[in-house]
């Protein structure tokens, strides 16, 4: 399970089932003591004394956020032809349905049955939104700097060196001079050699204006800034793998604009979405 591949959106939904959780061992109604009675021996129920409450609202809001956590870091996973995570956010959703009326139907609703009311709207609320809104999409935790990250090669990059040989300033795999390279890469200056060509071996430079063509294709390492999924060579539309910041992959193959990746277990895929990748 990759957890940085978790989003703000899955942070919301975490957050809201543990709420959900401690909801569930609260009052589910409210008492009023009829005046002359001794009312101290009374207990208020809560969910785990009405099965049906306890079942349609609470468990279920636990299950599917669990389900669409779980989705989220294995996207591959399936049931019933359904991704993880759908299958997550529609009982999340139906733990929501269920809170409302059942909330509406009480005469004198309890602080466990209101807070559990308001967890399932902040439940449901992040598993359906996450994938639509972009602030929800966000990673939960950010990318490791690049200094951290060893290199295939057995060696530990220097401050100020980031990826690539030592002493080098790389750039991206595909990008063309005069674009900004990421983490605060230096531009040559106009009539100075760029000092990425200079250190890199032969047979790592690739031709000005893009790609090398597949016959003249050299396998390199990189490494992605960002999570980034990996699809089948097939073509499938679900990715078999995700590629995470601060590990190095190999690059094994040119596909069209991307890239045939392999992975430490040895899964192979492509890679559609090589913008920033940092060669080693």
């Amino acid at each position: 399970m990759n957890i940085r591949s978790l989003t703000r959106g899955d942070g919301v939904v975490i957050g809201a089932a543990v709420v959900l959780f401690i909801a569930s061992f609260l009052e589910l109604s409210g008492f009023d003591c009829p005046a002359g009675l001794n009312c101290s021996s009374y207990e208020t129920p809560n969910a785990w004394d009405a099965l049906g409450v306890l079942m349609s609202v609470f468990l279920a809001g636990i299950i599917g956020a669990v389900l669409v956590v779980v989705g989220r870091a294995m996207p591959s996973r399936k049931v019933v032809g359904l991704d993880l995570g759908q299958f997550g956010a529609a009982f999340c959703v139906f733990a929501l349905w269920t809170a409302f009326w059942t909330t509406i139907d009480a005469s004198d609703a309890g602080t466990g049955l209101i807070l559990g009311l308001l967890a399932t709207i902040a439940l449901a609320g992040g598993a359906v939104a996450t994938p639509l809104v972009p602030a929800l999409k966000a990673p939960l935790m950010g990318a490791p700097r690049p200094q951290a990250v060893q290199s295939p090669y057995g060696g530990q990059p220097q401050p100020g060196q980031g990826y690539g040989y030592p002493g080098a300033q790389q750039q991206p795999y595909g990008a063309q001079p005069g674009q900004p390279q990421p983490y605060g890469a230096q531009q040559p200056q106009p009539g100075q050699p760029d000092p990425a060509m200079a250190h890199a071996p032969q047979a790592q430079q690739a031709p000005q204006g893009g790609p090398a063509p597949a016959g003249d294709f050299t396998p390199f390492w990189f490494a992605v800034p960002v999570a980034r999924p990996l699809y089948g060579e097939d073509g499938s539309p679900s990715p078999i793998a995700e590629l995470a910041p601060g590990t190095w992959y190999l690059a094994v193959e040119q596909r069209g604009p991307g890239l045939i990746a392999q992975t430490q277990d040895g899964r192979r895929g492509v890679l559609q979405d090589t913008t920033g990748i940092q060669r080693g």
